[in-house]
């Protein structure tokens, strides 16, 4: 889904197009895990080799870049060992976590990430449906990396699906991480954790 022509508008609610700059943080021998990182695997695309992309659909994972490890596995119950990790991304992921399931997936993400680790997690804000008449929610996202640029969309059902930062950022401190950074708009966000 990259772009937002032919998209049924009496169904799905789209937001506008949301520009994300990636900055390359990472290190040059850090390990990391990209939860959700199949189908446009942007930062697989990023960071190549050193990433471990995670999905639960091998079909999400066949379709992302030659690249990133690619591993089947639920973000619920990550078949890692403890603190395997430098850093550990999520990229428009948890809006398709099911909202009961979105703390296990900060826990393990927790578990995961070595101490003075980083959790980058980038997402659609989504609101409540309330009465709007559409049952989807859309965003199309045009990433802009160092070296080029990937434009592809996400959307998932409406109901039961509201998520924003401060969520998130509630979710990630209960997880035990500290939060470095909030960044966004009104339709999109970056926050940032560290691992004590």
């Amino acid at each position: 889904m990259s772009d937002h022509q032919g998209v049924d508008r009496e169904r799905v609610f789209v937001v506008e197009k949301q520009v994300i700059r990636i900055e390359d943080v990472f290190g040059a021998d850090d390990l990391i895990l990209d939860l959700g990182g199949g189908g446009e695997g942007v930062i697989g695309q990023l960071r190549e080799r050193q990433v471990v992309a995670v999905d639960k659909r091998k079909d999400e994972l066949q379709e992302c870049a030659d690249g990133p490890i690619k591993v089947i596995a639920d973000a619920c119950a990550l078949p890692f060992l403890d603190e395997s990790f430098d850093a550990a991304t999520a990229f428009f992921f948890l809006m398709y976590v099911p909202q009961g399931d979105r703390r296990a997936v900060l826990d393990e993400a927790f578990r995961v990430v070595r101490p003075a680790g980083v959790f980058h997690v980038w997402d659609a804000t989504i609101p409540p449906r309330g009465d709007h008449r559409q049952d989807a929610f859309c965003v199309f996202v045009e990433a802009r990396l160092p070296d080029r640029t990937v434009a592809t969309g996400y959307g998932v059902p409406w109901a039961d699906h509201e998520l924003s930062a401060a969520t998130v950022v509630e979710l990630g401190r209960d997880a035990g991480f500290r939060v470095s950074d909030v960044a966004g708009n009104s339709s999109a966000f970056h926050v940032v954790f560290n691992r004590p």
